[in-house]
């Protein structure tokens, strides 16, 4: 395996899941004593921790596939949401966790609406409006 100049450290560490994400720790000695600035933006590469490629292959070979997370909505479902911006074709747009995209017609940016989720697919979902709120409710 070929090593780039630009490899500021090296260390063994374990993908975690947290919430809805994976984290991988970096050591705080690798900031202290290498050359690594907290708030710096880094490459990172991860390596399989067999050396062996036949068995590296083989867990690649034998792991399920992976899905996209199911999406954090459900039809029937109502929100209060705050539109952000207006899509092509003039429906409101609003974002819920993880940046699922939720459309709404018939809203304006800076609306803030109770939504009803009437259809959801896989990258978004689609709602109606149940309830118009002052901006200060």
């Amino acid at each position: 395996m070929d090593i780039p100049t630009q490899l500021r450290c090296l260390f063994a560490a374990t993908v975690e899941e947290r919430d809805d994400s994976y984290v991988i720790e970096v050591p705080a000695k690798e900031l202290r004593l290498g050359d690594l600035q907290q708030g710096e933006t880094y490459r990172v590469a991860l390596l399989s921790a067999s050396t062996d490629d036949d068995t590296e292959q083989a867990n690649t070979e034998s792991q399920p596939e992976r899905r996209p997370p199911k999406p954090p909505v459900e039809e029937g479902e109502q929100r209060t949401v705050e539109i952000e911006d207006i899509g092509d074709q003039g429906d409101g747009i609003t974002r819920v966790e993880r940046g699922f995209v939720v459309i709404v017609p018939d809203t304006d940016v800076g609306e803030r609406v109770v939504i009803e989720i009437t259809d959801v697919g896989e990258s978004v979902a689609f709602a109606e409006v149940v309830e118009r709120l002052s901006y200060y409710e």
